[in-house]
């Protein structure tokens, strides 16, 4: 926030300016002392339903604990929100969800990598690794790199945002930092496996978005998991737009909201399964 980059914040405004209260997470591992678990969903859908969790039991906020909620994000945020809507019934059935909102979701990370290797993107293939390998050391991916990858991802570590993973690491590839690719390994797949959506559909109403030309998540791996939430009977409203990643919240951020605004004051949630 600080910083001028966090691409949530027109949607934060908006939420703000209706009177809603908002909880933002940083996730597990956003210190100057550790490592992000970044993109790794078992550990952001815990995060998100926790600063919910946290808002309602602060006395200062003054919130009833059955308030409405949605969880609400985009990109890496939306991959969140969308995995506490999927872990909310076992890990925080005392909340009163009433909906989710989610673009540009990352939700099959197997696939997302390989519209990420050696294009643009590149540098959150690269740190989605580093994530993956904090919240599992088991993965061991340092033993993975070459000399340069261990500089590189070392340097990742400690300073890299959104600006810094496109500027030094587009068109990239695997191969320039590892000796191996690591993602080919059983052992790396059951971890992606373990942070793939799909299996446990929300049980409440979904307003899912994506970019119809989307760069860095690519589009393909979100409708898959609209068609799996379909096929599953969540109520869920699916909708592109014309642009690319890093716009699409833009291009949607009206719509979203006003589907928030229509699941507070109880207007029947749509959808086009």
């Amino acid at each position: 926030m600080e910083r001028g980059t966090l691409y949530d914040q027109p949607a934060i405004n908006d939420s703000l300016s209706s009177g809603y209260a908002v909880a933002v997470t940083d996730y597990e591992g956003y210190s100057p002392t550790t490592v992000p678990t970044y993109i790794t969903g078992q550990s952001m859908g815990p995060a998100v339903i926790d600063s919910v969790r946290a808002a309602q039991n602060l006395p200062s906020t003054r919130l009833a604990k059955g308030a409405k909620v949605i969880f609400q994000g985009y990109s890496q945020g939306g991959g969140g929100a969308m995995w506490a809507g999927e872990k909310q019934p076992s890990y925080a059935p005392e909340l009163n969800l009433v909906g989710v909102v989610a673009g540009g979701i990352p939700a099959d990370l197997t696939e997302v990598a390989k519209g990420l290797d050696g294009y643009i993107g590149f540098g959150f293939l690269a740190f989605a690794a580093v994530g993956l390998d904090a919240a599992y050391p088991d993965l061991k991916l340092d033993s993975f790199l070459n000399d340069t990858g261990r500089q590189q991802l070392a340097d990742a570590k400690k300073n890299a945002c959104v600006a810094e993973l496109l500027l030094n690491y587009s068109f990239k590839k695997i191969s320039d930092y590892t000796t191996s690719n690591p993602l080919d390994t059983p052992q790396w797949q059951a971890r992606l496996a373990q942070n793939k959506l799909g299996a446990n559909p929300p049980r409440v109403p979904v307003f899912q978005y994506h970019a119809s030309t989307d760069e860095i998540v690519n589009t393909p791996q979100a409708e898959t998991l609209h068609r799996t939430y379909c096929a599953a009977g969540v109520r869920e409203q699916w909708k592109t737009y014309i642009s690319d990643h890093a716009t699409g919240i833009l291009a949607g951020n009206a719509d979203a909201h006003q589907w928030i605004v229509n699941r507070f004051t109880g207007t029947p949630a749509p959808a086009n399964c």
